[in-house]
């Protein structure tokens, strides 16, 4: 069977016009309905579905020294480096606490409402 003979969009045609001469006019009304419907539900996942997205570059800023410092440079300055560091460590774990501390009083409430 050659391939002209499977589909002919004339043929496609009159039978679609054939098909929809016996439809009545309410099942028309339905045909309209239904396609309005599932455009609406379609409509609302693309709406829904769109958010602002806020660019946040990550930057890195790299300090940049002389190759001819002293090691008593290089000590002060792990010094001054680790204290930041224990600072932000310390003010990490106090917020960790915290939220720990805000979740298991929720987690006791629900306790004792039995869920």
């Amino acid at each position: 069977m050659k391939l002209r003979h499977l589909f002919s969009p004339v043929h496609a045609v009159r039978d679609f016009i054939g098909f929809a001469r016996t439809r009545e006019k309410h099942e028309w009304w339905f045909l309209l309905a239904s396609i309005c419907i599932v455009l609406l539900i379609g409509w609302g996942f693309v709406h829904d579905s769109y958010f602002e997205r806020v660019y946040r570059p990550n930057i890195i800023y790299v300090e940049s020294w002389p190759a001819n410092r002293t090691d008593a440079e290089i000590i002060a300055q792990q010094k001054i480096d680790q204290a930041k560091q224990d600072a932000a460590n310390a003010e990490f774990e106090r917020e960790r606490a915290k939220r720990q501390a805000e979740w298991k009083k929720i987690d006791d409430k629900l306790k004792s409402w039995g869920i």
